[in-house]
């Protein structure tokens, strides 16, 4: 059965990575809030999707220069640009928010740089991965917080970044984790997108998370196969909703958690 993930709370309706967004997520039903995490200069975890500030708030720079109170006075830009009165969230009190329902969490790990978080390229026949910047420490960081609030079974923690899903692994070896893996790192393998089910396998993950187009009936089977949850993102037009809905995916992340719970409610 399809469940369905807020991205980043619903990006197409409310400020992203917002206590409103998610709060709203909640009140729809969704059976997961999807977001994303980076580290303040204090040793915060701050969610926020970017590295910088400047797209999605009226500040500016990068975020671990920011102290996390600085970050609690910025104002959150809306889905058209505009301010409101919404502000940069941490962890804990996203935790706290969502304690009291039955959601759960995929709580993406960010890297502090701009550049990419991996790329893959072809050696010897085979897809190997090499990552890029990670923030010392972020892991660490995570795993404490959901811990502290009784969350590690009610969370899955995803990358790009395959060093970040080691790491995890290491210190909590029955911790759900996804490895997110879009188009552009299947082209520069050189591969068929099933083969991102091994790369899953190959640094423990127990899920893949998948840009949406990649997924297919041989995607699906594979992931059956090797017992891996399969989720694709980001899924925002009614006809994709409906043919991965059709193919069985296990997670459906959407910017419009609204549309994609009718979508998959309908289907069941």
């Amino acid at each position: 059965m399809t469940r369905v993930a807020a991205h980043r709370g619903g990006a197409l309706l409310w400020p992203e990575n917002s206590l409103h967004a998610f709060r709203h997520a909640l009140a729809l039903g969704c059976d997961f809030l999807e977001l994303d995490v980076h580290l303040t200069s204090d040793g915060e975890v701050a969610v926020i999707h970017d590295a910088t500030l400047d797209r999605t708030s009226e500040g500016a720079g990068a975020v671990v220069a920011a102290k996390a109170t600085a970050l609690r006075r910025l104002r959150l830009r809306g889905p058209d640009g505009g301010l409101t009165d919404e502000r940069v969230p941490l962890l804990e009190e996203v935790l706290a928010l969502v304690a009291p329902t039955p959601a759960a969490l995929l709580v993406e790990v960010k890297g502090p740089g701009p550049g990419v978080e991996v790329r893959y390229r072809r050696a010897g026949g085979r897809a190997t991965a090499v990552p890029g910047e990670r923030y010392e420490g972020l892991e660490d960081k995570v795993i404490a917080t959901l811990g502290r609030a009784g969350f590690l079974e009610r969370a899955t923690v995803m990358a790009f970044n395959p060093d970040v899903l080691t790491r995890v692994r290491a210190r909590l070896p029955r911790q759900r984790t996804t490895l997110l893996v879009d188009a552009d790192h299947v082209a520069q393998a050189g591969t068929r997108p099933e083969e991102t089910i091994d790369w899953a396998l190959a640094v423990g993950a127990t899920d893949v998370g998948l840009e949406h187009a990649l997924a297919n009936e041989t995607v699906v089977r594979a992931a059956r196969a090797a017992d891996v949850l399969l989720s694709v993102w980001t899924v925002n037009d009614e006809p994709a909703m409906r043919r991965l809905t059709a193919l069985g995916v296990d997670v459906l992340t959407s910017d419009r958690p609204d549309l994609a719970l009718r979508v998959v409610r309908g289907a069941r």
